[in-house]
């Protein structure tokens, strides 16, 4: 049985790289731990824990155990050392040329690292290529400790446009700032999925992030996308085409709360021409069709339905709203 574990440093909400290796050991680990690697202490930020946990919720990342501190552990990182080591004259305790114990007793991230990996029962650490360099070292001191040490997994970085890895202190987005966005948790997440474990580094894709951001929210019920959206599911049909939830929010707004608008005179017969038809009953796509076919000025009735010149297929407005309603908007517009 496979036992992985993802260990962030708590220093706000994970980036692209970062959740990138929570859901590779999520998809590895028959059992999975979330672990929060806080051994620098001076560089932890307030919050950062709920905001990495609000993160893994989204993406719909679910762990057996944790979340776990490596602070509330340092006793049992102190034992280790001592097993290794003994002290310098300013009280560190190294292990060849790697720091252990820092003067204060406070463990370092490599012996922290390696003997909860130990402890835990971690099989396999999957991670970012950039961790190369530290493979060595931990191997080296889990086996003077006398522990079998896991398989390793490097897999290649996401960078950003300027071919550099992603990271927080570059400015790279940060899963909060894609939920900011409107970016649906399945298309973060199915996108993360289809990366996998990239042998080589790969340049984040956002025109394919944004198109599977569109499949999702054509994949949601009438139910959900109406929720995500903060409206009521006769809404779900006109919020279809939208590209992500924050444009999903802005059209619903539009329709359950348009600015009002008056419109020029050369708006009045299509207006009244609109209200005849949808008083004799037709239905939207019928009404629009209509419409078309007699030079109407469908933009001149989309404002007065919406307030906005653009937005969700006309039909779909006309189709989610009351008669009364719309004939009331239409007669506030020709006034």
């Amino acid at each position: 049985m496979a036992r992985t574990r993802f260990a962030p440093s708590p220093t706000g909400s994970l980036h692209l790289g970062s959740a990138l290796s929570a859901v590779a050991n999520r998809r590895r680990g028959d059992w999975f731990l979330l672990r929060i690697d806080d051994t620098d202490r001076a560089r932890e930020v307030e919050g950062a824990v709920a905001e990495i946990l609000a993160d893994l919720d989204w993406l719909g990342i679910v762990w057996n155990e944790g979340p776990a501190r490596q602070s509330e552990r340092a006793d049992r990182h102190r034992e280790a050392a001592q097993a290794v080591g003994k002290p310098d004259e300013d009280g560190s305790v190294r292990f060849g040329r790697t720091t252990l114990l820092r003067p204060d007793g406070s463990p370092t991230y490599h012996l922290a690292s390696v003997v909860d990996d130990h402890d835990f029962g971690i099989t396999h650490v999957i991670r970012g290529a950039d961790h190369r360099s530290n493979t060595e070292i931990q191997q080296g001191l889990f086996r003077a400790l006398g522990f079998d040490p896991p398989d390793y997994v490097h897999h290649g970085l996401l960078l950003g446009p300027d071919g550099k890895k992603l990271s927080k202190r570059a400015g790279a987005p940060t899963l909060a700032s894609y939920r900011d966005a409107g970016v649906p948790a399945e298309a973060m997440r199915a996108y993360l999925e289809e990366l996998g474990e990239p042998a080589h580094d790969v340049h984040l894709d956002e025109p394919r992030l944004r198109r599977l951001a569109i499949d999702a929210i054509e994949s949601l019920s009438d139910e959900e996308l109406a929720a995500r959206a903060g409206a009521p599911p006769q809404l779900a049909r006109a919020l279809r085409g939208a590209r992500d939830l924050v444009e999903a929010r802005a059209m619903a707004a539009a329709i359950l709360q348009p600015q009002p608008v008056s419109l020029p005179e050369e708006a009045r017969p299509t207006l009244e021409r609109f209200a005849a038809l949808r008083a004799s009953g037709l239905d939207g796509k019928d009404i629009v069709r209509e419409l078309k076919a007699v030079g109407g000025d469908l933009k001149a009735l989309r404002l007065a339905l919406t307030g906005v010149e653009r937005g969700p297929e006309l039909w779909t407005v006309i189709a989610a709203l009351p008669t009364e309603e719309l004939l009331r908007r239409v007669d506030a517009a020709e006034r």
